[in-house]
């Protein structure tokens, strides 16, 4: 199944499943319609379910997935270390206009590079011809609950239109709502947008319309692990409830009379009903966090993963990302890591670096030698200079093994990405591993719910305290004398944010989420208008000297909060608004 994914999109599926699935009906391949992928005589409904995973294989595969670039590198996590101007370091220096906006990251409009369409346009019209179409198959057999395959399977498409329209929605606000209509490549589409509150009700509408008639959970079954579920589909509501309570969208519209770019007033009740949807999730059952937070990426079916997008077994993360100067183990060393995310993570005691009762020491910043120890999250995100690595102890010092300081890529922070790799600290080269995109885990759900908690309520209930507890304790962080591993006590409404708005950047780092968070916070235009910074690390005998580095002066103007919708796209439908600023 997971190959199929990896491998297959509507197009071909109708040009080469069909063909090869149906023996007893011969005919040309060049009129494969719909009729036969949807077939009233095909009961193990082959041909549809191979559609379906056509649905499925536009959902996006994070690893490198902005021109060779994580997403988070166009945020304040990261810069890129490619040698000629990435597609983030254009966004993050605001680079961009509505002509050239970056492919990787034009969802609006994309293509793969074999020119086949994986826009989430694409995808939301291949999921409607599903939805339309699925009645006619008699595929055999239920859910427990009575719920016909077929019936399910229409769900899961369901709900990958609604995750299509939310990806949507967090980059270019309102668009245009086309219900079950598949429009023809001859008819003449002249669609408004609807407001960002019309699909914010749309998409949370047709996730409690399908909740029940997806399967509970993807563990029972391997095979199943890539399908949307009950969990899924309320993970995804806490995750659209979430965005729309948040301050750019919640009273905090950027065109206050716009009502494609936000609510037009505040509501605290948004963020109560973002809390009650990951309340759901918790009471659901189906998941636990899993206690390596390494394993999280690495071991499939691990009781963390809520849903994922496969990646199949590789070292193309490594190849990608790992540091370079590793003859046995060749890399380019994409993602260079800012000072900045080095410095969110605290010491082992669950103390910040800026507290002076942390421990915290400047000359062994890494806490290599010295004890406390670095929060285990840091290793085990991020590698950095005397991080084990390949049987040796890395090298990021000037002239070191992987900061060689010739002609070549290499980090520009003194720090590369680890987060994602396998287990290589003590072997010689790389292997295969799993690389599967994990779309949605159960600690974002935790973090939703103190997060919304904390915004619904006039100060921080002690519910809020019990769900980073359960994040600190799983990252091995130190309880402490009291248990409360190192998190403040007493904290009121703006400290328990600011905390939880660090949590969220130390665990998720890499995962396409600071991108997001520091917009739907609307902090991006103060922490993306500072010089991103690394780290120069000068050996002197067996001195370490750190010096702070700039590396790169982002900018971000109050129209970045938003994409531009593609300028094509403004001249094909006049009806289509552009988003502020644009």
């Amino acid at each position: 199944m997971k190959n199929h994914i990896n491998k297959i999109l509507p197009a071909i599926i109708l040009l080469c499943v069909v063909y090869g699935c149906k023996k007893y009906e011969q005919f040309p391949v060049d009129k494969i319609t719909i009729n036969y992928v949807f077939d009233p005589r095909d009961s193990a409904g082959a041909t549809a379910q191979s559609y379906l995973l056509g649905v499925y294989a536009i959902v996006p595969n994070g690893h490198n997935r902005v021109g060779g670039d994580y997403l988070d590198a166009a945020s304040d996590d990261a810069v890129s270390s490619q040698t000629s101007t990435a597609q983030v370091t254009q966004m993050s220096t605001n680079a961009v206009t509505s002509f050239t906006f970056p492919s990787g990251e034009n969802i609006w409009e994309g293509t793969n590079p074999n020119g086949t369409p994986n826009s989430f346009w694409a995808g939301i019209r291949t999921a409607n011809e599903f939805i339309d179409n699925i009645g006619v198959v008699p595929v055999k057999g239920a859910l427990p609950n009575g719920v016909g395959t077929r019936w399910v399977w229409q769900s899961e498409a369901r709900f990958l239109r609604a995750y299509f329209y939310f990806e949507l929605v967090k980059r270019y606000g309102g668009v245009p709502l086309l219900g079950n209509t598949v429009y023809n490549i001859n008819d003449v589409i002249t669609l408004p947008r609807n407001s960002f509150s019309d699909c914010i009700t749309y998409i949370v509408n047709e996730l409690d319309a399908v909740k029940d008639s997806l399967i509970t959970t993807p563990l029972a079954n391997p095979n199943d692990n890539y399908r949307a579920t009950k969990g899924a589909a309320l993970a995804l509501k806490a995750r659209v409830l979430l965005y729309a309570a948040s301050p750019l969208f919640n009273g905090g519209n950027i065109d206050g009379a716009n009502p494609l770019t936000g609510y037009p007033n505040y509501d605290v009740n948004r963020w109560t009903l973002a809390a009650n949807a990951a309340r759901d999730v918790v009471n659901l059952g189906g998941y636990q966090l899993d206690q390596s937070f390494t394993d999280i990426f690495l071991t499939q079916n691990n009781p963390e993963r809520i849903m994922i997008r496969p990646g199949g077994n590789s070292i193309s993360i490594e190849t990608n990302n790992g540091p370079v100067g590793f003859q046995a183990a060749s890399a380019v060393g994409n993602t260079s890591p800012t000072q900045e995310l080095i410095n969110s993570f605290p010491m082992q005691n669950g103390l910040a670096i800026t507290d002076p009762t942390s421990g915290y020491n400047s000359a062994d910043p890494y806490a290599i030698n010295s004890t406390p120890k670095r929060d285990p999250r840091l290793a085990a995100t991020i590698l950095y200079n005397g991080h084990p690595w390949l049987n040796t102890s890395l090298q990021t010092f000037e002239g070191g093994q992987s900061k060689p300081d010739i002609n070549t890529q290499q980090t520009l922070t003194g720090y590369y990405m680890r987060k994602f790799m396998g287990i290589f600290e003590n072997t010689p080269t790389y292997s295969s591993h799993s690389s599967d995109w994990v779309v949605f885990r159960y600690a974002e759900v935790l973090l939703t719910l103190a997060e919304a908690e904390n915004e619904a309520a006039g100060s921080p209930p002690s519910d809020c305290y019990t769900q980073l507890y359960a994040l600190r304790a799983r990252a091995t962080i130190d309880p402490g004398p009291s248990n409360t591993y190192g998190v403040p006590q007493n904290m009121n409404t703006a400290q328990m944010r600011a905390f939880i708005q660090n949590e969220w950047r130390i665990e998720f780092a890499f995962e396409e989420h600071r991108y997001f968070d520091i917009k739907r916070w609307k902090l991006a235009q103060t922490v993306m208008s500072q010089p991103r910074t690394g780290v120069s690390i000068v050996q002197t005998g067996s001195t370490l000297t750190f010096n702070p580095a700039n590396v790169l002066n982002t900018v971000f103007t109050t129209k970045q909060y938003f994409h531009p919708i593609p300028y094509d796209e403004i001249l094909k439908d006049q009806n289509l608004k552009q988003n502020p600023g644009w």
